[in-house]
């Protein structure tokens, strides 16, 4: 059962609300790749916003995150579920992806050496998963939360890191949604609620080594400026 067309609509600017001045540390942090498969991303319009914007910010984070040596972790539902596995899932999404292409991770994104890959079950990345152990393990008690849906898992999943002491940071504009309005209502929740709202932009600049953010805005001024 395939996702219905998403229509274009454009990623909301805000502002939302802030209730909490956490910085994100690159020595703190894990990225997570919520569910970027080729199954939820065919419904979109590639060249349309909001999965065009959006797509090339995960982009722009990931290799961000790579160079400082983040942790990043994918989440990716498994194809041609059990019903026992799938459970009421079924009764609002059908009987789900299948496997082969449905399954894969878009290229865009495609997972490299040393990520990690865990098996995600319902709308939270925690349930039936280790991400929380994950997490213990590589010492990291932020989270940068970006992919799809971002009123269902992204948002779920930050809520969740949220309980579990680990303090999610929801870029944005590195997600994508059935509509703005649920977009719109995911952000200013976890902004009142949950995490902190950011943008692509804040998140690689905070990301990024000084030093490099010096060179690169040198690099762009006319010599003997």
């Amino acid at each position: 059962m395939a996702i219905p067309h998403i229509p274009p609509y454009e990623i909301p600017a805000g502002p939302f609300p802030v209730n909490v001045e956490w910085e994100l540390n690159p020595d703190r942090a894990a990225l997570l790749i919520h569910d970027m498969q080729r199954y939820f991303i065919d419904a979109y319009d590639r060249d349309q916003e909001p999965i065009a914007t959006a797509l090339d910010n995960m982009v722009r984070i990931r290799e961000a995150c790579e160079k400082v040596g983040i942790p990043v972790v994918y989440t990716a539902q498994p194809g041609d579920q059990h019903p026992s596995r799938r459970g009421i899932l079924s009764e609002f999404w059908g009987r789900g992806l299948s496997a082969g292409r449905d399954e894969e991770i878009v290229p865009e994104l495609a997972p490299r050496d040393g990520d990690i890959y865990v098996t995600k079950w319902r709308y939270s990345a925690f349930q039936r998963t280790d991400l929380r152990q994950l997490l213990g393990h590589h010492g990291r008690d932020q989270l940068i939360v970006i992919g799809v849906y971002a009123h269902m898992g992204c948002m779920i999943s930050a809520t969740e890191a949220f309980m579990s002491d680990v303090a999610p940071f929801f870029v944005v504009d590195a997600m994508a949604d059935f509509t703005r309005d649920e977009h719109q209502m995911a952000a200013e929740y976890i902004g009142k609620r949950a995490g902190r709202v950011v943008t692509a932009a804040q998140t690689v600049e905070a990301v990024t080594p000084k030093a490099a953010v010096v060179d690169d805005v040198d690099a762009l001024s006319p010599a003997g400026s």
